[in-house]
C-alpha cells in the first residue's frame, strides 16, 4: 500500500509539474503575442520627435493629439475609410459564409453525379492565387463600369473554397443526415430546412469563418489598389500605403500608428463578439464524429 501510494503522490507530482510547464509556456506565448499590441499602443501615444529618439516601453502623453491629427487628416479621410472597410468587409463576411455554408450542405447532404468531381473541382479552385486571374479580372470591371465600386470587392466572395471546406469538414462532424431526412418527413422544404435547422447547428463554425472572412477582406490590399482611385473609395489598407508613401518631411509616425490602431480596433470588437463561439468551432470543426 506504502509503494502504491508513492507511486500515484509521484504521477500526482509529474502531473503537477507538467501543468506548470504548460502555463509558464502559454503565458509566455501570450505575451509574445501581445507585446506588438502594446508596443503599437505606446508608439500611438508617442510624438513624432519622440519616436525617431528610439525604443520606449512606457506611455507618453501625445495619444489625443494623434488621434486628432489622425482623424482630421487633410489628405486622408481616415473615418469614410473605415467606414469603406467596414461595408466591404462586412458584407463579404456575410455572403461568403452564407454562400459557402449552402454549398457544402449541398454537397453533403445530397448524392448526385459527379459529385466527387464537383468537390474536386472547388478544392482545385482553391490553390489559385488571385494574382493569376488579376489582369482579366480587373478586363472584365472595366468593362462592367465596376471601377470605384464596392461590387467587385465583395460579390467574388461568394464563391470561397477555403470557408466551403471548413464549412463541409464541420458539417461531417456534427451534422447527422437523420436530421435532415427528418425534416423531409415533415415535409420541410430544402431551403427552409437549411436557414431554420442546419443554420442554427452550424453557429460556432459560421462564427468562427466570420472572423477570419472579415479580416481577410479588412486587411486586403491587392484587389482594392486595382479597382479603386477615388479618394472617397479607398480602404484602410490603401489609405496606410498612402501615409507611408508621404513625404519625409511631413511624415508623422505618430499619426500612422495611430491610424493603424485604429484600423485594427473593429477586428478587435468582432473576435470579442464572437470569441465564445470561435472556441467552440474551432474545437468542434477539428473532431471528426
Amino acid at each position: 500500500m506504502n509503494e502504491v501510494s508513492k507511486e500515484s503522490r509521484k504521477a500526482k507530482h509529474r502531473l503537477q509539474a507538467s501543468r506548470f510547464v504548460v502555463y509558464v509556456i502559454l503565458i509566455f506565448l501570450s505575451v509574445v503575442c501581445l507585446f506588438s499590441f502594446y508596443m503599437l499602443f505606446v508608439n500611438a501615444t508617442r510624438s513624432n520627435a519622440n519616436l525617431q529618439g528610439g525604443f520606449r516601453l512606457l506611455p507618453s502623453n501625445y495619444f489625443f493629439k494623434n488621434l486628432y491629427n489622425a482623424w482630421t487628416d487633410a489628405s486622408i479621410n481616415i473615418p469614410r475609410g473605415m467606414l469603406n472597410s467596414f461595408i466591404i468587409a462586412s458584407c463579404t463576411a456575410v455572403l461568403a459564409t452564407y454562400f459557402s455554408a449552402l454549398t457544402a450542405y449541398g454537397i453533403h447532404a445530397y448524392n448526385f453525379r459527379f459529385k466527387k468531381a464537383a468537390f474536386t473541382f472547388i478544392m482545385a479552385v482553391m490553390v489559385i492565387p488571385n494574382q493569376v486571374s488579376a489582369v482579366g479580372f480587373y478586363q472584365m470591371c472595366v468593362k462592367l463600369g465596376w471601377t470605384n465600386s464596392y461590387l467587385p470587392l465583395i460579390l467574388p466572395g461568394i464563391a470561397s473554397p477555403v470557408v466551403f471546406f471548413y464549412m463541409k469538414q464541420y458539417m461531417e462532424s456534427v451534422l447527422p443526415m437523420e436530421i435532415v431526412d427528418a425534416a423531409r418527413v415533415d415535409g420541410s422544404g430544402e431551403f427552409r430546412t437549411f436557414n431554420t435547422i442546419i443554420l442554427p447547428m452550424l453557429k460556432p463554425a459560421l462564427a468562427v469563418q466570420l472572423i477570419f472572412t472579415f479580416v481577410e477582406s479588412w486587411n486586403n490590399y491587392f484587389l482594392p489598389a486595382l479597382i479603386l482611385d477615388k479618394a472617397e473609395m479607398k480602404t484602410v489598407p490603401l489609405m496606410i500605403a498612402q501615409l507611408r508613401s508621404a513625404d519625409y518631411s511631413k511624415f508623422d509616425m505618430g499619426k500612422v500608428y495611430m491610424f493603424i490602431l485604429l484600423a485594427i480596433l473593429p477586428v478587435v470588437a468582432v473576435y470579442i463578439l464572437l470569441s465564445k463561439s470561435i472556441i467552440k468551432g474551432v474545437t468542434a470543426g477539428s473532431v471528426k464524429g
